[in-house]
């Protein structure tokens, strides 16, 4: 029988007594021990994500994330970093968080129990069948969270749900439930911490393996990086100058004729600006692809 992420573990009674050691020690292994509750979930993330990458691969369908409280802010913190890390269309993601997402005032507890606000709001959305949504909750039992789902899965858009327990109304509303029993915490019901830790860990894990899975990832470099800072110019630099096998300086050379890392690495392959983005555009925005069809032609030419 599974164990509640709001129960109570009587292991940790008086823990307001323990001293700072035991009282670290036991707050990580909690987080240990949610990470480790991650592995058993990973069948279902996989099919989860499989499924994901053939409706957004065919498609210009979105990616949904919806969640309240905690859950809600690691589902959005998901979404936000997308569009640098691999430059996702921001036209291509959306965020529905329980009471908004202008935090000025708070997470907006009370929008969690308003399951009438998540499907208006997901309605508002106008969602297809191309779409992906993920909703993001620890008991599975938020009300907002589960009434996107529902509207989710009326219009036929793929639903995917992360909880802590396998029994929920979360589970009943989507179609991949991927699910992490972290079972209770170690400070009752704070379900920020294991159940936290073990939400990031698998939210985290289904987008990158979907991006991974769609193209805009090369060996295991970020070739759609969007600099957004010095920070990301210098590892565009590096990332080019290791696929292309040339020093920082002509990788940062190519950069600056060609623009991004794609098309550097194309133009170092021998390739004008146009003859790159006829090589991408054949090969679906796909470096490995592309690289395979030029060496192709110039084999078939020798």
């Amino acid at each position: 029988m599974e164990e509640d992420t709001e129960g109570v573990a009587l292991r940790f009674k008086g823990l307001d007594t323990w001293n700072i050691t035991e009282l670290l020690e036991a707050l990580w292994g909690g987080q240990s021990r949610a990470v480790a509750a991650c592995l058993a979930a990973l069948p279902a993330l996989a099919r989860a994500t499989e499924d994901a990458t053939r409706r957004l691969a065919a498609s210009e369908g979105r990616l949904v994330y919806a969640g309240a409280g905690t859950s809600g802010l690691i589902a959005a913190l998901d979404a936000l970093e997308l569009e640098a890390t691999f430059d996702w269309p921001r036209t291509r993601t959306a965020i529905l968080l329980a009471g908004g997402l202008d935090l000025s005032r708070g997470i907006g507890a009370r929008a969690e129990d308003d399951g009438s606000s998540g499907c208006a709001r997901a309605r508002e959305l106008r969602l297809v069948p191309t779409d992906v949504v993920l909703g993001v909750s620890a008991s599975g039992a938020s009300a907002f969270t589960v009434g996107v789902m529902q509207e989710a899965q009326r219009v036929g858009a793929l639903t995917v749900g992360f909880a802590g327990l396998a029994d929920s109304a979360l589970a009943r509303a989507v179609e991949h439930l991927v699910v992490a029993a972290t079972g209770p915490e170690v400070v009752a019901g704070s379900t920020r911490l294991g159940a936290g830790t073990a939400q990031k860990a698998l939210t985290s894990m289904f987008s990158t393996a979907l991006m991974v899975r769609l193209g805009f990832v090369f060996d295991n470099f970020m070739v759609n990086l969007r600099p957004e800072n010095a920070k990301g110019a210098r590892r565009g630099v590096r990332i080019v100058a290791s696929i292309a096998g040339v020093d920082e300086k002509a990788a940062a050379d190519a950069l600056a004729r060609h623009g991004d890392i794609k098309h550097a690495v194309l133009g170092l392959a021998g390739l004008s600006q146009v003859e790159a983005e006829c090589a991408l555009a054949h090969a679906g925005g796909n470096m490995r692809v592309a690289l395979a069809q030029v060496s192709l032609r110039r084999r078939a030419e020798s």
